[in-house]
């Protein structure tokens, strides 16, 4: 259907969608950069989407019943800012829509959910927003088990793209949300044929209908520039139990001279094709100009969501306080008053028995006190179940006859896993956590990155964490994953010595609000080294005195997880031989490092030699070793300088020189001034 058409068929939805349209190019312009073709030729969708279906109050942009609107196709961002200034959100002014990508602005490049509330989730990095969707649509299912369908009945929605469907991420998403049948999610591809390099056919030969049908969903084809089709299909896909593709044939830069161009994925600046395209479109106001019959007409829109709110807000104060209460704390994310009380009875009674315990157990021990009082919590694996031991018995299996069920079956998709469960994060109400081998940090990376980007209290349970898995050898031995790891900001990594390090690391992870955790879990028994009960949290000071010296100290030893027991035993090993030897357990760096310098210099005080121990390559130690009153030719570092091998757990540790007596060799050629430049390090 030509534009002309269009118009002329509909000019009442044709002049709000090209609001959305001119707004666009107004803003890339402005900033010079940006893309202005997938907003334009989304427009008619979106339009349809927010003015006859989307349940949402623009007034009131983090009411929890809300429909979710996902723009997975980030680049595209004008399109959610252009929609948000129109229906009259209160953040996103005209003011930030004209500055577009500048400094300050709450309208950056690509969406950030954490400036404003109406942007639901961080987008850009292609394939992840519609795996997020995943974990939004699962949240919305188990919250309505558990709350009912007054409380907790919306849909999601998605805008994607041909560069989100071809990311890998994509084919796990679209996998998990036809096997679970999430009724409640839609996907509108925008298959405009165009990616920066070209044609869709340069790369790329899917048949997407077809791909999406062979996952279980209910798919639909549509021209997305027909208003009156894009109604019928959003209401036939609301109508089906499946989760709904709809595929819309669009234009990029619909009307303008890149149109159906590589070109009009990007900006569009040029001056006069910009002022041809709006004169295509009928638009004649200046830049940045809305009429104020339209704008009036998009505010409707924006309050035609409010008695959906205010029904919603009586039926939750027609629920019991406690019902209420219950309700509030879960959206919240606040965790139930019994968590401390339960973490220090378990740590009480672990260091009264001792047991030698692989730290992967000993997650499993925490969660099993800590699941019960937490109905929020929602676990997961991708199929290594038992090796992770993220299942306990009381939460029952999530699937399509029980959304009532806490576990969920993620199959091979550490991608898809961590994504979704970036998206049940950001849905509210849930707290998600998942297991996967340390090593395979590498597949679930983008999405954990994305955790910390976006501020969400996403728990990685991450198990076999070292050369001590042992005989899988090197491709499941992770060296560098830990440093990988650390390295991300607002992510706080925990490396537990022992079962009661195990469980005030779970306890911080589910009191975060802002930060998600990465647990590092061992596959081989460690021994409790905390043998003497604190009521007090050390965990979470980050590094603590485990044990200190004998006499005059001059050897200080830090170490993480289960180098922690080599280390005492070394220093057993010193002090028999007078070399007075203090042991720091230091299972968070993060932590550590927030602490005051005070604390820090007397957990690390300068005057000892230093040797730091951990089965993983030195990257980051060094911070530890001479960064902070040491010197480096007082410091050692005993670990791993390459990749590991395939041998029993025992013999690895041997063969690569990770032993209490190497330590202890390490600290007395220091003690004697027999240090030498580690070229390795």
């Amino acid at each position: 259907m030509d534009i002309e058409t269009l118009k002329a068929q509909n000019p009442d939805h044709w002049n709000k969608a090209a609001a959305i349209r001119a707004l666009t190019l107004d803003a890339v312009a402005a900033a010079n950069s940006g893309h202005s073709g997938m907003p334009i030729g989304m427009a008619d969708v979106a339009t349809v989407l927010y003015e006859k279906h989307l349940k949402f109050d623009a007034a009131h942009p983090g009411w929890h019943d809300r429909d979710r609107f996902i723009l997975s196709a980030g680049h595209g961002s004008m399109l959610l800012y252009s929609l948000l200034y129109l229906v009259g959100d209160p953040e996103i002014t005209l003011d930030q829509v004209k500055n577009f990508r500048q400094w300050g602005a709450k309208t950056a490049g690509h969406p950030e959910n954490f400036l404003a509330q109406a942007i639901e989730t961080t987008t850009g990095p292609l394939g992840q927003g519609i795996a997020n969707s995943v974990g939004f649509a699962m949240a919305e299912e188990a919250l309505r088990a558990r709350f009912g369908k007054k409380l907790v009945d919306h849909y999601t929605y998605v805008i994607a793209g041909d560069g989100c469907l071809m990311e890998g991420v994509s084919h796990e998403a679209i996998g998990i949300a036809g096997r679970q049948e999430l009724s409640k999610l839609i996907v509108f591809w925008d298959n405009n044929n165009i990616t920066i390099d070209g044609t869709v056919e340069l790369s790329d030969r899917t048949d997407q209908v077809a791909r999406f049908t062979a996952a279980g969903w209910h798919v639909q084809e549509i021209d997305g520039h027909n208003p009156a089709e894009i109604d019928a299909a959003i209401t036939a896909a609301k109508a089906d139990k499946r989760p709904s593709m709809i595929a819309c044939k669009t234009h990029i830069a619909l009307g303008h001279a890149a149109q159906d161009t590589s070109k009009g994925h990007g900006a569009l600046t040029n001056a006069d094709q910009n002022a041809a395209a709006k004169a295509v479109w009928g638009w004649t106001t200046g830049p940045f100009e809305v009429p104020a019959d339209i704008k009036s007409a998009w505010e409707e829109i924006g309050r035609r969501g409010t008695a959906d709110r205010v029904e919603w807000e009586a039926r939750l104060a027609d629920m019991s306080d406690a019902r209420q209460a219950e309700f509030a704390r879960t959206m919240a994310g606040e965790a139930p008053k019994k968590l401390s009380s339960t973490i220090k009875a378990l740590k009480k009674q672990i260091s009264e028995s001792a047991p030698k315990l692989a730290t992967r157990k000993s997650s499993e021990m925490v969660l099993e006190v800590v699941n019960p009082i937490l109905p929020e919590t929602f676990g997961g694996s991708a199929d290594l179940t038992g090796s992770n031991n993220t299942k306990t018995g009381d939460l029952g299996v999530f699937d399509v006859d029980n959304r009532k069920g806490r576990y969920m079956y993620w199959g091979i998709r550490e991608h898809g896993m961590a994504s979704a469960m970036n998206g049940m994060a950001l849905h509210g109400g849930i707290r998600p956590y998942g297991g996967t081998f340390m090593c395979f940090t590498d597949y679930a990376r983008p999405a954990m990155r994305l955790s910390a980007l976006m501020q969400v209290p996403t728990v990685y349970v991450m198990t076999h964490d070292s050369i001590g898995l042992g005989e899988d050898g090197p491709t499941h031995q992770p060296v560098e994953h830990l440093a990988i790891s650390r390295a991300t900001p607002n992510t706080l990594v925990f490396r537990p010595a022992d079962t009661v390090e195990t469980a005030e690391a779970w306890e911080i992870a589910f009191t975060q609000t802002k930060t998600p955790s990465v647990l590092s879990l061992t596959r081989q028994n460690l021994p409790t080294v905390r043998t003497e009960h604190k009521t007090k949290n050390l965990t979470a000071q980050g590094a603590y005195v485990l044990a200190d010296a004998e006499g005059k100290r001059q050897a200080i030893l830090m170490a993480t997880g289960s180098e922690v027991e080599i280390a005492m035993a070394a220093r057993d090993i010193l002090h028999a031989e007078g070399i007075g030897t203090r042991v720091v357990s230091m299972p968070c760096w993060e932590l550590f490092e927030e602490q005051d310098e005070a604390y820090r210099k007397r957990v690390l005080p300068g005057g000892p030699v230093r040797v730091a121990v951990e089965a993983g390559i030195r990257f980051g130690w060094d911070r530890w070793l001479y960064g902070e009153r040491g010197k480096r030719e007082k410091s050692g570092f005993v670990g791993m300088h390459g990749f590991g091998a395939s041998a029993p757990a025992e013999t690895l540790y041997e063969k690569f020189g990770i032993t209490a007596e190497a330590v202890a060799q390490k600290v007395r050629d220091l003690v004697e001034g027999r240090w030498q430049p580690d070229p390795r390090a």
